[in-house]
């Protein structure tokens, strides 16, 4: 995925209501904004991303309605972060009663807390270094596991509050627990 970021400092900023309506206005196009208020324009993934996504996706959806724990979130959700972030992450899970707190609108927009959960991917075209600093992004504001995905590497990071980021080689299978309770996810198509 080819990543643009672009400084809006000298013109001005986006409020929060402009940046809604802007994704609002262009679905085609996937934007992220960081902490900072740049604006991030995201390509299509190609093929082999969008696979391996959608079977990420699925498993932790199907898991979801088994459990009845919470809810799961696609890669076209956007996040605004406690840091003012707003991030799309490639799969997310929010705990039932923190979703069921938020309001009507907000469930309608872009919701303002971090996921308890969340999963990147990295596409072929996508920096390790900045899926990592999202990471740490994504922990810094709350959620409390996140699993990057690699298959360029065949390795899989894992991401936890207070502590050094794990890192896994060819490892086929990934526990949810105790933040998901019984998820686990075959990697066997994942990163191959």
């Amino acid at each position: 995925m080819t990543v643009f970021t672009i400084t809006l400092d000298p013109v001005g900023k986006l409020t929060d209501e402009a940046f809604f309506q802007l994704c609002q206005a262009n679905p085609e196009v996937k934007f992220e904004r960081s902490a900072q208020g740049d604006l991030i324009i995201m390509s299509p993934t190609g093929g082999e991303s969008g696979r391996r996504n959608a079977d990420i996706t699925t498993d932790l959806g199907i898991w979801n309605r088994r459990m009845q724990l919470g809810y799961t979130f696609d890669s076209s959700t956007c996040f605004k972060l406690p840091n003012g972030a707003e991030r799309s992450p490639d799969a997310a899970w929010v705990e039932r009663s923190r979703w069921q707190a938020l309001t009507p609108e907000d469930r309608q927009k872009f919701p303002p807390l971090a996921p308890d959960f969340v999963i990147e991917l990295r596409s072929a075209t996508d920096s390790l270094s900045a899926l990592q600093a999202k990471m740490q992004e994504y922990v810094s504001n709350g959620v409390r596991l996140g699993w990057l995905l690699n298959p360029q590497d065949q390795q899989t990071e894992i991401y936890r509050p207070n502590q050094p980021a794990e890192v896994l080689l060819a490892s086929m299978q990934l526990s949810g627990d105790p933040i998901l309770p019984g998820f686990v996810l075959n990697l066997a198509e994942i990163l191959n």
